[in-house]
C-alpha cells in the first residue's frame, strides 16, 4: 500500500486520523491538563485542528503527496473522534494518579 492522499480513500483517511502525531500529542496533553471531563470536548477539537494543520504543512511541503484529496472534512471529523479518545486517556490516567 503506497502512502499518499487520493481523492477519497476511507481507509487512508482513518489511518491518517488515527496515526497523526499532532492529534495524539495535543489530545493527550490537553486531556492531562483538563480538570473537568467537559473540557475533553475542547481538547478533542484542538487536537483535530492541530492534526489538520500538520497534515496541511506536510502536504504543502510535498512530504506526503496529495492528488485532489476531497476528504478534508472526514479527516477533521475522525481526528476529533480519535482526539477525544486520546484526551480521555490523558484525563483518566491523570485523574487516577491524583487520587493516590
Amino acid at each position: 500500500m503506497s502512502v499518499g492522499l487520493k481523492p477519497f480513500d476511507p481507509q487512508m483517511l482513518v489511518l491518517i486520523a488515527l496515526l497523526n502525531p499532532a492529534t495524539i500529542l495535543v489530545g493527550f496533553l490537553m486531556g492531562r491538563a483538563a480538570d473537568q471531563w467537559q473540557k475533553l470536548i475542547v481538547a478533542a477539537l484542538a487536537a483535530a485542528l492541530a492534526g489538520f494543520v500538520l497534515l496541511y504543512v506536510v502536504t504543502f511541503l510535498r512530504i506526503l503527496p496529495a492528488k485532489g484529496i476531497g476528504g478534508e472534512a472526514g479527516v477533521v471529523a475522525l481526528q476529533a473522534i480519535f482526539g477525544f479518545g486520546w484526551a480521555a486517556l490523558g484525563y483518566f490516567t491523570t485523574r487516577h494518579s491524583r487520587r493516590r
